[in-house]
């Protein structure tokens, strides 16, 4: 016994140094929350990244619009060498030179048409930007849906196991009182197929698991560590303004989606404008200087060189185009008619939206306390039937299916606190004030 308990006391200490020397020392994981998650995916998402290269190409055609109304200069030089020989003696030849080079600077005056491009690249650039801040808002809901899915999952698995280890234990109940005579093989029966089932609803819920956690990688470029949950009794915030209409007038304005519209609205009346222009006259200022040098054109061998400039208006008026022009107007207003009418579906989309959405988060807070009332209800019925088990006034299904309401309940109102967030912010969303300041706020609803 003494040199039992000196190995004893030899492991004990062993077990402390181990915990104490800092090689050995198990570190835990750092922990993930939602705003290094959404960080993290802003600067390695490549959808988003795409998003932003785009918006800046599209940026591109405001100075390439306004280098129409700017001068541009342009240089030309030739250079030409001919010999020339007469079919019958071969001998007879001439040799000619000729350079020249001329330097023309153009200056629009009046082109309507220009001014109209601009005005519409101008429109284009805005639209990208709509884009932009629509990825932007996409990222946003793409992170937290992924974070919260994982969230789900990892609720869903432990709820399982959870039924799993209380289902094996009515299990080994069961057996025993089998061998004592008090209750029969049924019971047995009924808690192993129960168990079987959890086994295979097990598999599943780790798999979905893994599936939610590949894509929340995907979204940082790197496996996901320790996540940041929602505590049980965390109360969710409800939507300020708490008044639908309020919303309504928002999305109605401000939605991204709405914008976009109208800016497609405004291009097709700029093109409108841009085509009538084609019928206008342009004037633009021409300046030219250049050399020209002449050999081998005289006997001398020796040709004059000369040097022009010349100044000058140039005007161009169409008059007749074929019927093109016509048809070019006639075309964009059948645009113009279109992108309104889009318009107006944007509009009746943000308001369906955010209607949806603004239910759901006012639904979903009425859900989740209904379900925080079952689930107590529901612990309240399972101690009940463990009871009346103990004293046999209850069989083991009356256990088990209470068992299975605890826990499905238990995973239900998980899933509606995740589907109520997401709500809030796809509410925000609809109305294009979704920032990172939501995440932000939410994040702080997390916890170890």
């Amino acid at each position: 016994m003494a040199k039992a308990g000196k190995y004893a006391a030899f492991g004990l200490a062993l077990l402390l140094a181990t915990w104490i020397l800092p090689g050995h020392a198990q570190q835990p994981a750092p922990e993930q929350d939602l705003l290094d998650i959404w960080q993290m995916a802003l600067q390695r998402d490549p959808i988003y990244a795409a998003s932003r290269a785009g918006r800046e190409a599209e940026q591109e055609k405001i100075p390439q619009a306004r280098a129409r109304l700017l001068p541009y200069i342009s240089a030309d030089a030739v250079a030409e060498q001919s010999d020339r020989r007469r079919i019958s003696g071969m001998n007879d030849s001439r040799s000619d030179g000729r350079a020249l080079w001329s330097l023309t600077l153009t200056q629009p005056i009046i082109d309507l048409r220009a001014w109209g491009g601009l005005e519409q690249a101008e429109y284009i650039a805005g639209l990208a930007d709509i884009q932009q801040a629509n990825a932007y808002q996409d990222l946003l809901l793409r992170v937290s849906q992924a974070y919260f899915d994982v969230l789900a999952a990892q609720d869903t698995l432990r709820a399982l196991r959870a039924q799993k280890a209380a289902i094996d234990t009515q299990l080994r109940a069961a057996r025993q009182g089998f061998e004592l005579g008090s209750t029969t093989i049924a019971d047995t029966y009924e808690a192993q197929s129960r168990l079987d089932l959890i086994n295979a609803n097990e598999l599943q819920a780790e798999n979905l698991l893994q599936l939610s956690r590949d894509q929340l990688a995907r979204l940082i470029n790197e496996r996901p560590g320790r996540l940041a949950t929602l505590p049980s009794d965390t109360a969710l915030p409800a939507p300020t303004p708490n008044r639908l209409t309020d919303w309504m007038d928002q999305s109605r304005q401000s939605s991204l989606e709405v914008t976009y519209a109208e800016l497609t609205a405004r291009i097709a009346e700029t093109q409108i404008e841009i085509a009538k222009a084609e019928r206008y006259p342009r004037l633009s200022l021409q300046a030219q200087t250049g050399s020209a040098t002449d050999r081998g054109l005289y006997e001398t061998n020796n040709g004059p060189r000369s040097l022009n400039s010349s100044v000058g208006l140039q005007l161009s008026i169409p008059i007749f185009t074929g019927g093109g022009i016509s048809s070019v107007v006639r075309e964009q207003t059948s645009r113009l008619q279109q992108a309104r009418y889009s318009l107006e579906n944007a509009r009746r989309q943000a308001v369906e939206a955010t209607q949806r959405h603004f239910s759901g988060v006012t639904s979903g807070l009425a859900q989740i306390s209904a379900l925080q009332a079952a689930e107590r209800s529901s612990l309240a019925s399972l101690q009940a039937n463990q009871t009346g088990y103990e004293v046999g006034v209850r069989v083991n299904i009356d256990v088990l299916n209470a068992q299975q309401q605890l826990y499905e309940t238990q995973r239900g109102l998980a899933r509606a606190r995740y589907d109520t967030l997401m709500n809030g912010l796809r509410l925000k969303a609809s109305s294009g004030i979704l920032t990172d300041q939501d995440i932000v706020a939410i994040n702080e609803l997390l916890s170890d």
